[in-house]
């Protein structure tokens, strides 16, 4: 299994972009899928972003669509988050998570269906 550390969080104003990094330690990371997920104060965790094991297949919530893209360098052990346009309504801790059960479009949004998780970072947007 796979210990998963995110970074890159910040505060940066709206409009502004941050890349958020999830660092993977451990051996097979290439054959889990990867999932960015969200949780803003006071409400549920969220899906933002999920990638399959090689990079070929990707999905987004609405919410993040054209403004955020996942990437994966399977040599570095790491995926990646580039947040683009961000907006207030962004403001929340980032969390990263990771799986070995094969990606299915469907139900990839859904917390349970990711092992392991990070601790994640915090990004705030300012207005």
């Amino acid at each position: 299994q796979v210990h998963l550390v995110e970074s890159g969080g910040g505060l940066v104003q709206a409009g502004g972009s941050l890349r958020l990094s999830c660092a993977a330690s451990g051996r097979a990371f290439s054959n889990y899928r990867m999932g960015w997920f969200r949780q803003a104060p006071g409400k549920d965790r969220e899906f933002v972003a999920a990638i399959n094991w090689s990079g070929s297949t990707t999905d987004y919530a609405d919410s993040v669509k054209g403004r955020f893209t996942i990437s994966r360098d399977n040599a570095k052990n790491t995926v990646y988050l580039q947040m683009n346009s961000l907006k207030s309504e962004d403001t929340a801790v980032y969390y990263c998570a990771g799986d070995r059960r094969p990606y299915y479009r469907a139900s990839v949004y859904l917390l349970q269906n990711f092992e392991t998780w990070g601790q994640g970072t915090q990004v705030t947007v300012s207005s």
